[in-house]
């Protein structure tokens, strides 16, 4: 038994309860962002945050993101999307391409996927040997401690659906004119191998949860609980983040 076996996907919220969950976690990240970036208190500029939001394909990704920025102000904050690395990122180290991106004291990133494609798609299909993979849990944990205190707040969050749940939206994205373009190929290809990758992202959970920076995993399989879960997850892992950057 994994942690993915013991995550519950049943919560559910009703069009009310989201409503009205959601505008309360919104307004309270909103203080927090604000309070981060010394645009309140006694202006005095807090520590970087850095969310890093990956998941399985469908999982809900996307809309998380958009409802967790939502009310800030596009000034205070950049999101990343991550796919696989360039010829001249191949030629760098695998965190190269993630390092010039991480923020400041009193910045904001979120990163759409980001290093953990090492320990997932490029273990599984093979662009990682084993010794460059296995090389990477240690390498990571590593990164994110150094980041951390040296004054980042990370909060690292994990978006699940079961297959039948990703196989509903995969077939509504491919009949959707608009939407058709964030299904491809290779999210059916991925999609084969789902023994194969729940054993990568087992890995992942086993060496890269420290206390630092721990995996928080959520139910992506009804849209508007991941979305309040996302944001209410957020605003209690920044609040400990602050807490450890004043104590």
């Amino acid at each position: 038994m994994g942690r993915l076996d013991d995550l519950d996907l049943s919560p559910r919220l009703d069009k009310d309860e989201y409503h009205e969950r959601l505008a309360d976690a919104q307004q309270r990240f909103q203080e927090l962002r604000l309070r981060l970036g010394g645009q309140t208190g006694g202006g005095e500029v807090g520590p970087g945050l850095l969310v890093v939001v990956e998941g399985v394909d469908a999982a809900g990704k996307g809309g998380a993101i958009k409802r967790t920025v939502e009310r800030l102000d596009p000034r205070h904050y950049e999101v990343y999307a991550f796919s696989k690395p360039d010829d001249r990122a191949k030629r760098h180290h695998f965190l190269w391409r993630f390092w010039t991106k991480v923020p400041g004291l009193g910045g904001m990133c979120v990163f759409d996927r980001s290093w953990y494609g090492r320990l997932l798609v490029e273990r599984v299909e093979g662009f990682a040997t084993e010794d460059q993979w296995r090389r990477a849990d240690d390498e990571i944990v590593q990164f994110e401690r150094s980041l951390v205190l040296e004054g980042v707040i990370l909060v690292k969050l994990w978006l699940q659906v079961s297959q039948d749940e990703q196989l509903e939206r995969f077939t509504s994205r491919a009949q959707d004119p608009l939407r058709r373009w964030k299904l491809n190929d290779e999210d059916w290809r991925n999609r084969d191998k789902w023994p194969q990758y729940v054993e990568a992202i087992e890995h992942v959970f086993a060496t890269t949860d420290h206390e630092l920076a721990p995996w928080d995993l959520i139910s992506g399989e009804q849209k508007k609980w991941a979305r309040v879960a996302v944001l209410e997850t957020l605003n209690q892992r920044v609040t400990e983040g602050m807490e450890r950057w004043q104590g």
